[in-house]
């Protein structure tokens, strides 16, 4: 019988041609968060299941987007399991500083704020903050400033930069915070807000699966997103081996490869609920 072609497995051949590396263990006070992956043969990596096509759980319960793609292929390059550990995006970070995961894989934005809590390997993709919307108002806007003209009501996915971003610019009592981005949208669906601020893919796939709720988008994003893995403190050593992972990826084409396949072919959506 023909084997099944193996995306990540084909990408992790290619890197360890690349890269020649183990994850051995490390001396327990230079390296604590590698050590302890290379002890257990685990690493475990944090995302939401609900930044769609990041990550999104599928009608299946399973928890599949560029992340997850992403993270496959950086354990099967280092050699050693991956837990996927599922959590609220709010208590990513949190749980990060508390050295309960490795790794947070969940479209979250490497900023100044966020880099003075935990180190960034990146960007594995370059977004921005836009608009999505069924009013044609907001639709022609194009500038900050624009927006910030408007009394608009505003849905956005908590802890997020879109939520920075809006907070900046509007009053609160105009602000909505969602535990996740379906129900930012969902909000704007069922016209209890104007708009939704998230980041373009996200706008953009909600347009896709939604052809007749007369959505609209801004053409080019209003601010620049570095997309980025976040790493648990405390470990240069882990830092630095994530980043020669990052570089063979974006060297033998995986990062391209997995652009293609989650921000430029709709086929996974056959699997969303």
């Amino acid at each position: 019988m023909r084997r099944q072609f193996s995306f990540t497995r084909f990408f992790a051949a290619i890197i360890a041609l690349f890269l020649v590396a183990t994850v051995a263990p490390a001396a327990e006070n230079n390296s604590p968060i590698l050590n302890r992956i290379g002890k257990t043969q685990t690493i475990r990596v944090g995302m939401s299941g609900n930044q769609a096509p990041f990550n999104m759980t599928n009608r299946d319960g399973k928890i599949i987007g560029f992340d997850v793609d992403l993270a496959t292929l950086l354990s099967n390059a280092m050699g050693v399991r991956l837990e996927i550990v599922p959590m609220p995006f709010v208590k990513l970070l949190p749980e990060l500083e508390d050295a309960n995961l490795d790794l947070v894989i969940s479209g979250v934005t490497a900023t100044l704020q966020r880099n003075t809590r935990v180190p960034f390997v990146g960007p594995y993709f370059v977004t921005g903050n836009s608009i999505l919307t069924k009013t044609a108002t907001i639709e022609t806007i194009d500038t900050e400033e624009e927006l910030r003209k408007g009394n608009w009501r505003i849905a956005v996915m908590k802890g997020s930069t879109s939520e920075d971003f809006a907070f900046n610019l509007l009053n609160k009592p105009q602000l909505t915070s969602t535990d996740t981005q379906a129900e930012a949208v969902q909000l704007l669906l069922d016209d209890k807000v104007d708009a939704v601020i998230a980041d373009a893919p996200v706008c953009a796939l909600a347009i896709l699966r939604n052809p007749d709720a007369g959505l609209a988008t801004l053409k080019q994003p209003l601010t620049i997103e570095p997309i980025s893995i976040a790493l648990a403190p405390g470990d240069a050593l882990l830092i630095n081996l994530v980043q020669n992972y990052m570089q063979a990826l974006q060297a033998t084409g995986a990062l391209d490869a997995l652009r293609t396949k989650w921000f430029k072919n709709a086929a996974w959506m056959a699997q969303m609920p």
